[in-house]
């Protein structure tokens, strides 16, 4: 009788019994000693505010330093400023900013690939969300870092690894025992600030690699799972907008529009102000645009499946026409911009930077036009009956 063995493979691997215990007994305090102690004793309304001050400050120091500026390097940071993100981090328990990052690198280098992603969501809510910490998956992530040079040569990144453990037990275990102190309810403050903090912290910020790619909308591409969703933006200081984030990782906004809520964003924008940031990149435009017309496009044609070719070519060839005049509006904007900087530096004559001005506003109103009698034709097209 012949056996064929077990792939290495195929065998789960071992079980990362402190990140399980830890996952476990802040999930089982907070559902069972919360709610007991809230009504034996009462929370204070300083606990209450310490617990949204540290869920802030922790939520903040993940998204505007670990994400944002050091796994992105959407803009650089005062050394102040990343020294609070350091420990806002180590407060956060996420592991390092230095392994933090160059996850997040390999997630968004290879997204969606099971083998290559360490929390691809192809492979099911329970992984992406946080499934993946609970073995050792990817054994070797644990000590190469070779995708992130770039942030070893960051003495605070650098730091806050040597002394990630002292740290988190400084920040997660001391704060919360210095704020009872002074409050005069240690176990309260343990409690409500230490574990229910925690696990909102952390299941907050897991929602973006598990909810962020399975509920939204596929605004900007379709090429992989990220969605855009307002609700998770709001429990996330801005993250939500992960599609757009998957397409254009380097901007240091996810929410680009003016009523989208991305905290972070705001933050690192006021900070810019006052010289703590500098650097800010942000996606051009033309790009941005092009690439929500270009989705819009796609998922209505293929809602329709339009089978006439004559059809077909007619709406490509209006489309392109559309882009052309995005690129043309975009390029003469980008023009004014330009002249606009120079005339403040050489005190040129305001005559052409008018001229300018209005021009950029014909285009504008040129590609608006063009846009909604595309987005009409497009419609008539689609309900019309097609020949084969």
């Amino acid at each position: 009788m012949s056996s064929h063995p077990v792939s290495a493979a195929a065998e789960k691997p071992p079980i990362l019994w402190l990140n399980l215990s830890v996952f476990a007994i802040t999930f089982l305090v907070s559902v069972i000693g919360v709610p007991w102690y809230g009504m034996t004793h009462g929370f204070s309304a300083g606990l209450i505010a310490g617990l949204i001050g540290t869920i802030v400050f922790a939520g903040i120091s993940i998204t505007a330093g670990y994400h944002r500026l050091w796994a992105h390097r959407a803009y650089d940071a005062h050394w102040s400023l990343r020294i609070l993100f350091a420990l806002g981090g180590a407060l956060a328990v996420q592991n390092s900013a230095l392994h933090w990052s160059s996850d997040h690198r390999e997630h968004h280098k290879h997204v969606d690939d099971n083998d290559k992603d360490p929390y691809s969501a192809k492979r099911g809510f329970w992984y992406s969300h946080i499934g993946w910490m609970l073995r050792e998956y990817q054994a070797s992530r644990y000590s190469n870092y070779d995708n992130a040079k770039d942030l070893q040569k960051d003495p605070i990144v650098m730091w806050q690894h040597r002394n990630y453990l002292l740290l988190t037990l400084v920040t997660s275990i001391g704060w919360p025992v210095a704020l009872g102190l002074m409050l005069g309810d240690v176990w309260g403050a343990i409690i409500l600030v230490g574990f229910a903090r925690l696990v909102i912290n952390h299941h907050t910020t897991f929602f973006i690699n598990s909810l962020a790619h399975i509920w939204g909308k596929q605004t900007y591409t379709d090429r992989n799972t990220a969605r855009d969703n307002g609700v998770l933006a709001l429990l996330t200081f801005g993250e939500g907008y992960h599609n757009y984030h998957h397409i254009f990782s380097a901007d240091y906004r996810n929410g680009i529009r003016w009523w989208h809520f991305d905290p972070t964003k705001w933050l690192i924008r006021a900070c810019s102000w006052v010289g703590l940031t500098s650097n800010l990149k942000r996606t051009n435009g033309y790009q941005v645009e092009k690439a929500r017309l270009e989705m819009q496009f796609k998922k209505a044609t293929a809602k329709a499946q339009v089978s006439c070719e004559t059809t077909m070519a007619k709406l490509h060839d209006e489309f392109d026409a559309m882009v052309a005049k995005l690129r043309e509006y975009y390029q003469v904007r980008k023009q004014l911009l330009d002249t606009k900087a120079k005339a403040m530096a050489d005190s040129m004559h305001m005559p052409t930077l008018a001229e300018l001005q209005a021009k950029a506003e014909i285009m504008r109103i040129a590609f608006q036009t063009h846009k909604q009698e595309f987005h009409e034709l497009l419609q008539r097209t689609l309900r019309a009956p097609q020949l084969a």
